[in-house]
């Protein structure tokens, strides 16, 4: 800790400034500066003629950044690459440019500036400015959806191991993956565990994707896809439902209808399995109690407590069976129908 930061109000500032320095990485990763900066110094001036950006407007921007050690500054206004400006680099194993390149775009960034109005009355931004939800907007505009996915997979992509590695899968027949997105989950399940079938069920432009995701992996004799929305129904017959980064985005209404329909479809002795963080009372890491605060203003959703998970899907005709930690800050919520 630095004198500054030990110095609560140079601290509050730092803290009140943070958004500053957010939309300052999200430029960098829009124009891809990271891709150019190796460990060899490059001026300001090359790289600005590299991107087609104004020369003095990119140095301030990477001296900035420079301040924090994303990029290092050398001497003749020259930058050299750091570990965390590699994880900004496109080809990175793994990169976080895609997260990076969602979190300031300006519709994001319009709905988290909305947060006073969702704390007063507890309706989601999106509504509130839009008159739709957050999906309805992604999808009338094609250009969002797609840097969303990139989003999700940048943060996902060192989670999908965790969530392989720390429970069997492989004692199920038919895992149906809800929400399933571009069905990078259900392909490292089903690699990683020979015995069962898969489906993604998402929306069809989505599935679209899904299907070159499993044709690339070889998978199409394994995995199937369909589309529909969770709302109206889900397919019939698995004996595993995955619910990954679904309900946090969903009010407990919402969940309750989602649960329902899967209860309704899941064969007998089936079981659905919920991929979500679990809050700690009164002791939440600062990502899980952020994240909570975006599902408020983005989706008008909720991250839970272990006691409030129990009490939802309780309330959807389900019994909580069991919760398996992963080295991420995932857990994997195990559920099963009621008996009583």
């Amino acid at each position: 800790m630095t004198h500054a930061d030990a110095d609560p109000a140079a601290t509050l500032l730092r803290l009140t400034d943070g958004y500053r320095l957010s939309q300052a990485i999200y430029v960098a990763a829009t124009l891809k500066v990271a891709d150019l900066v190796s460990g060899e110094p490059r001026s300001a001036a090359e790289l600005a003629e590299a991107l087609g950006v104004n020369e003095d407007g990119l140095y301030r921007l990477l001296r900035v950044l420079a301040t924090v050690e994303i990029f290092r500054e050398v001497e003749g206004r020259r930058f050299v690459a750091s570990p965390m400006s590699e994880l900004l680099k496109s080809d990175h194993p793994g990169s976080m440019r895609g997260w990076a390149a969602f979190i300031g775009r300006p519709q994001h960034w319009s709905l988290s500036g909305d947060l006073l109005h969702s704390v007063q009355t507890g309706e989601d931004a999106a509504h509130h400015l839009h008159g739709a939800s957050i999906w309805e907007l992604r999808a009338g505009e094609p250009g969002e959806a797609t840097v969303f996915n990139e989003a999700m997979a940048a943060l996902w992509r060192g989670v999908l191991k965790a969530i392989v590695e720390a429970y069997d899968f492989n004692r199920f027949t038919r895992i149906v993956d809800i929400g399933g997105a571009d069905g990078r989950l259900i392909v490292a399940l089903l690699t990683q565990h020979p015995r069962p079938h898969g489906v993604v069920f998402d929306l069809p432009k989505t599935v679209a994707e899904a299907r070159e995701v499993i044709e690339e992996a070889g998978l199409s004799g394994r995995c199937e896809t369909a589309q529909g929305s969770y709302y109206d129904g889900v397919p019939a017959g698995g004996d595993a439902y995955i619910l990954k980064s679904v309900l946090h985005d969903c009010s407990d209404e919402q969940s309750r209808e989602i649960l329902r329909n899967i209860r309704q479809a899941m064969a007998p002795g089936g079981c659905v399995l919920i991929i979500e963080g679990i809050m700690l009372p009164a002791a939440s890491t600062a990502r899980d109690a952020l994240s909570d605060l975006n599902m408020l203003i983005i989706t008008g959703g909720r991250e839970r407590e272990l006691e409030e998970w129990r009490t939802l899907l309780a309330s959807a005709g389900f019994e909580l069976t069991g919760t398996t930690p992963t080295t991420s800050r995932f857990h994997i919520i195990e559920a099963r129908p009621a008996t009583g």
